[in-house]
């Protein structure tokens, strides 16, 4: 008999050893504390908009009466699909339902992209800083992401061809591009796509582009869809989501396009793996189609207000710089602190002015390259008007007292 009874541990995989954590998310438990301590917390970290979903769309979910709610077509609903044709032709993108999956948000769609089109091993480059989760989807690929540095200095532009070139390998498989950009809020123009249309052509590279901000371009400038280069239709891969568009985070409905045959039925059945898309969520998303005209536009108008408010007040503020984002609802800033993952932890452990303070996101976490971001946070501009400046005055109030601030 044993003397001694032994309990083993099973090991976490290397996978989820190697998966990151949200920098948008990981500091909830802090903002909990303060929460309950009967502070208000101004939530900047996250890009959940404080704007209504539009009418049309709650009240046919509230409408809807089916008797069994079933499973649809792993693909989506056909007739949400052509409804995503049409809209998509309004934006001057030509497309077919038989060249889209419904997604489970726009997350599902990268992951289903990279799977369908990506080995082990392969490498993806993308533009540092990006949005953070494309490193975990990247991990569950089990495929390698290539930062290429852009920087705050000139409002992260699009890196030089020679960065580009340098970072390209024979397992180079892909570029990844956000436009308008999260973390950034950086509009890519038509020559900087078509630039890097040239890249994708020479060296045969997959072109997946995340276009979820689409709607959101501002001072007159407009947005440039990937689908609409020329050369390249069996190299793209579009992905979207109603999520933002319409204030609708929680519907969790995605779509990714391509017109390469091959990858949509390759990601079809990883489609068909998990059975499908939200049945509700696809009732939202095609009422969302129908949705007036005017209230994108006062959609926009409202988001110009809240960046303005932002972008004008960090540069006012002793030793801050936030360049003037072009789209998106994000904005990365540079703060006279010595460690952002800190400053942004201080914020919610241990200050409050006058009963408040701010949550933001550390740009460390949406870096790829060590030692990046630990000076920037990242904002989301979600917030009203009012609770806008009031999270800013948090930030100026907390900058003049925190410990670890940098000297001028």
């Amino acid at each position: 008999m044993f003397s001694q009874i032994y309990h083993f541990m099973p090991t976490i995989s290397l996978r989820g050893q190697a998966c990151p954590p949200s920098p948008i998310r990981k500091l909830v438990p802090y903002s909990d504390e303060a929460k309950l301590k009967g502070i208000t917390v101004y939530h900047l970290n996250i890009g959940q908009p404080d704007i209504e979903t539009p009418a049309n769309v709650l009240e046919k979910i509230r409408n809807t009466d089916l008797k069994v709610i079933e499973y649809s077509h792993s693909a989506g609903i056909l007739s949400y699909r052509k409804k995503l044709a049409e809209y998509y032709l309004q934006a001057g993108i030509s497309v077919t339902p038989d060249q889209m999956i419904v997604t489970t948000g726009g997350s599902e769609g990268i992951l289903f992209t990279m799977l369908a089109c990506l080995n082990p091993g392969d490498e993806v480059i993308i533009p540092e800083p990006f949005y953070a989760n494309y490193n975990g989807f990247a991990v569950a690929a089990g495929v390698v992401v290539k930062p290429i540095p852009s920087y705050i200095d000139d409002g992260f532009a699009l890196p030089p061809i020679s960065a580009f070139e340098e970072a390209i390998t024979p397992k180079t498989k892909a570029i990844l591009l956000c436009n308008p950009n999260n973390p950034t809020g950086y509009l890519y123009s038509r020559e900087e796509l078509e630039f890097l249309r040239d890249i994708v052509k020479k060296h045969d590279l997959y072109f997946f582009v995340d276009e979820v901000y689409r709607e959101f371009c501002y001072d007159g400038h407009q947005h440039h869809s990937v689908m609409n280069l020329e050369g390249i239709d069996q190299n793209v891969v579009l992905l979207d989501s109603i999520s933002k568009r319409y204030s609708a985070c929680g519907v969790r409905i995605g779509v990714m396009i391509s017109k390469n045959k091959e990858i949509i039925a390759t990601a079809l059945k990883f489609a068909q793996a998990r059975l499908s898309p939200p049945t509700f969520g696809q009732i939202a998303g095609e009422e969302a189609v129908n949705t007036p005209e005017s209230y994108l536009v006062n959609v926009l108008e409202e988001y110009v207000r809240r960046r303005d408010i932002v972008v004008e007040s960090i540069n006012r503020m002793d030793g801050c710089y936030c360049p003037n984002p072009g789209g998106a609802f994000y904005a990365v800033a540079r703060l006279p602190v010595d460690d952002s993952d800190k400053f942004c932890q201080w914020l919610l452990e241990e200050f409050s002015y006058e009963g408040q303070t701010v949550m933001f996101a550390p740009a460390t976490g949406f870096y790829s390259t060590p030692g990046r971001g630990k000076d920037e946070v990242r904002i989301s501009y979600v917030l009203n008007v009012s609770d806008l400046k009031k999270a800013m005055k948090c930030l100026e109030e907390g900058l003049k007292v925190y410990p670890g601030r940098k000297k001028s």
